[in-house]
């Protein structure tokens, strides 16, 4: 395995939601993990990487950059007669959501902009299957209740539509 081959399955593995990967062929071993130890500090933590060489393949450690995480903010809770207005669109299933077709592209919608029916929302990604959540109505989006990336259950709201 060459260099460009590990930097691919280190980009693939940091744009996936696995937490852990191992690959070996013929002899080569190569693993990969992202968990980390709860603690209590806000500071964001680099996955960790680990890069296991044999007798056949000289020792190469790549060069991986950590994630942009924002820090933890806690938010005061909100009075109910402060709440954005509108009806919210719930999590249809259990995935990722992703705000963005790509990460190099804008998102699907801000607060402020006008939808129709149907219209993308996000994306949540279940099982490898990326699923467009569709706008139910037509109006404007007042709040988006998820960030990037973020894990969503069942029924979790996820944007608010007026």
């Amino acid at each position: 395995m060459n260099i460009s081959e590990i930097k691919d399955l280190l980009a693939q593995f940091d744009a996936s939601t696995l937490r852990e990967f191992s690959y070996k062929n013929n002899g080569e071993e190569l693993n990969l993990s992202k968990n980390q130890t709860t603690s209590v500090a806000t500071t964001p933590v680099a996955p960790a990487v680990e890069v296991v060489a044999t007798p056949q393949t000289p020792v190469v450690a790549p060069v991986v950059e950590a994630p942009a995480t924002p820090a933890v903010v806690a938010e005061p809770v909100a009075a109910p007669a402060q709440e954005a207005e509108g009806d919210v669109v719930e999590s249809p299933l259990v995935g990722v959501a992703y705000l963005s077709p790509a990460p190099d592209k804008p998102a699907f919608v801000s607060v402020g902009d006008k939808v129709t029916k149907g219209q993308t929302l996000l994306i949540i990604e279940a099982m490898k299957v990326m699923n467009e959540v569709p706008a139910p109505k037509d109006g404007v989006v007042t709040e988006i209740l998820v960030m990037n990336e973020e894990m969503v259950e069942f029924g979790k709201g996820l944007v608010r539509i007026k």
